[in-house]
């Protein structure tokens, strides 16, 4: 139990060396309001000094009134004048503190979210495909909004510290061992707090996964998206009681620390508050023993009160701060993540147009922390206007090989290269932004109908031409001729107004993304599975007249639309099976020959 207490304080103290870089991301935020915010604080933290002195002044010019040692009551009013406008210069400042801690939370949340944002947008896919990766994002997330309370908490341990300094130099006037008295009073109340915060901060570091889930359940289990499956399956009593038993473990869990915390706490402030007390005797005896005057023992006594709450609370208050900036620690550590897919600082730019085509050299990938290839021992070449057709049962790697084709993954052996140039060697924005991808899971996006296929193209949102152009090319524009509001419809039912689509209208407005983009590749990865057979020929008939010159990569699993390509690449455990034209492979009587017979046979 030493250990792990001595390893607590520890990482509680160094958990402090993340503040700086915080108040510099506040500092950011606003560094006019983060400046008076401070000079505030400066001055509201001498109020308190202030006002205990006037108070002895008045109760000491009273007294004397009252023996009759004087007549003038011009010093007295003087005083209470004073008091009064210490008072409501205290209050105009509290709430200006108040005011400026509101409005620099919401830059501070509103900034860091935007940066959280930006630099997941930076990172790689396969990061997201890993659950640490994910605990770690959920954990950043929460810090965003969460984290804002830490800044109010910082700066008033700042200015309650210089308060107690000037509190203490009344104090030390008059008697140095009270300040000893005090120290001792709030020591073992501090370090109960530092010891079941760490508790706290551990457990609900190690119960992300777990939260992560309960938040899951909470999604799938009031969610219009998973309504239907849910009354189909009966399943609210299956989520119900997951949630049930998964939260209520975390509540035990939580709940022994509390009750500990709480019984340790009221032992500790007890000690705290003998010692108060003790002090306060010792004052009282010397004034009634005449040492001090009365006023002097008010001032005293208030002084004493006020810096034991003041140690007190910035004791505990250090606590908390210390368990906010270990919290602080996940946000930081997220932005640190770096990706590895990157543009070389050297970079090329992407060729105006593409002469050679797309070259696969024995490309071989596996995903992080597998022993399986996804892609094995792969050449091939997609030349410049030609459109080839990737075909193979599910888990054959296709997917996986249009993702290398647009570097959203890496090669784990053997290089991809266009017109002879390596992969790698180019802008990865410029490359990006000339490849035209749609996958079979495309989003179904809460936003207007235009701002969907816009989506294809953000840079071209308001180009309501080109928004248009590419719904007539998809079809989309039968759909949103549907729609009350037309392009300005909002889909989905997540907000007040909005329609939601069938399957076919989505798969159109998500084509039109495809139509948006300007790009010398357009793969399309079984974005029309939900079609039937002859819409989604038709579609990739329309698709290929209208892409005229352009290369494509086309995903499907029938047969009668695969046929269209130039050529077919059929991959079977990532490896390349064959590779030539419908005709040519039908010649061979190979793999793909058996699966067209057999797919054509379930059509007679």
């Amino acid at each position: 139990m030493a250990d792990d207490k001595k390893r607590s304080f520890r990482e509680q103290f160094e958990a402090l060396r993340n503040l700086p870089r915080f108040f510099r991301l506040i500092w950011k935020a606003s560094p006019g309001m983060t400046l008076a915010n401070a000079l505030l604080r400066l001055l509201k933290s001498a109020v308190p000094l202030l006002v205990l002195y006037v108070g002895k002044e008045i109760i000491d010019t009273i007294l004397l009134l009252i023996d009759g040692e004087s007549t003038d009551t011009t010093y007295l009013w003087t005083m209470v004048g004073l008091e009064f406008a210490l008072a409501i210069v205290s209050d105009l400042m509290n709430r200006g503190i108040t005011l400026l801690d509101s409005l620099l939370g919401d830059l501070f949340a509103n900034r860091t979210s935007v940066e959280l944002i930006e630099h997941a947008a930076r990172l790689d896919l396969y990061q997201f495909e890993q659950a640490e990766f994910y605990d770690k994002m959920e954990r950043a997330r929460r810090q965003t909004t969460g984290r804002t309370v830490l800044m109010s908490q910082v700066l008033t341990q700042m200015q309650d510290i210089v308060t107690v300094l000037f509190l203490a130099g009344g104090l030390i006037a008059f008697n140095a061992w009270l300040i000893l008295i005090l120290i001792v009073a709030v020591i073992p109340s501090f370090l109960g707090e530092t010891h079941f915060n760490q508790r706290t901060y551990s457990l609900t570091r190690s119960w992300t996964p777990e939260r992560r889930e309960l938040d899951y359940l909470r999604y799938i289990g009031a969610s219009d998206q998973m309504a239907k499956e849910v009354k189909i399956f009966n399943l609210s009593g299956f989520i119900t009681r997951r949630f049930a038993d998964l939260s209520d473990r975390y509540y035990h869990a939580n709940r022994k620390i509390a009750i500990r915390r709480a019984a340790w706490g009221s032992g500790l402030s007890a000690i705290g508050t003998l010692s108060y007390y003790g002090a306060y005797v010792f004052i009282i005896t010397q004034a009634v023993g005449g040492i001090i005057t009365v006023g002097t023992l008010t001032f005293l006594a208030g002084s004493f009160e006020r810096m034991r709450n003041r140690l007190q609370g910035i004791m505990n208050r250090f606590s908390r701060i210390a368990e906010g900036a270990m919290y602080l620690q996940d946000l930081f550590e997220f932005f640190e993540i770096e990706p590895t897919i990157t543009s070389a600082p050297d970079s090329l730019p992407f060729p105006t147009a593409i002469q050679q085509g797309f070259v696969f050299e024995h490309v071989s990938f596996k995903y992080p922390n597998s022993e399986h290839w996804a892609i094995r021992n792969l050449s091939f070449q997609l030349r410049p206007g030609e459109k080839l057709a990737l075909v193979g049962e599910n888990g054959a790697g296709k997917t996986t090989l249009v993702k290398l084709l647009a570097r959203l993954y890496e090669p784990t052996e053997g290089r991809i290269l266009i017109d002879g140039v390596d992969l790698r060697a180019y802008s990865l924005t410029e490359l990006r932004n000339n490849i035209g991808i749609i996958f079979q899971d495309y989003i179904r996006f809460q936003l207007k109908a235009g701002e969907n296929i816009a989506i294809g193209n953000i840079g071209a949102l308001e180009d309501s031409l080109a928004i248009e152009e590419a719904a007539q090319k998809s079809l989309a524009d039968t759909v949103v001729d549907t729609l009350p509001e037309r392009y300005d419809q909002i889909l989905g039912k997540r907000f007040a107004k909005g329609v939601d689509l069938s399957g076919g209208q989505w798969q159109k407005i998500a084509l039109a993304r495809a139509y948006m983009r300007d790009a010398q590749l357009l793969i399309l990865d079984e974005p029309t599975a939900a079609l039937d057979a002859r819409a989604e020929h038709e579609v990739f008939q329309r698709f290929s007249e209208l892409i005229e010159g352009k290369a494509a990569v086309i995903i499907s699993h029938r047969f009668s639309t695969v046929r269209m390509a130039d050529r077919i690449l059929f991959l079977e455990h990532g490896q390349l099976l064959e590779l030539g034209s419908h005709e040519e492979l039908i010649a061979k009587d190979g793999k793909y020959a058996e699966l067209f017979h057999l797919q054509a046979q379930g059509y007679d």
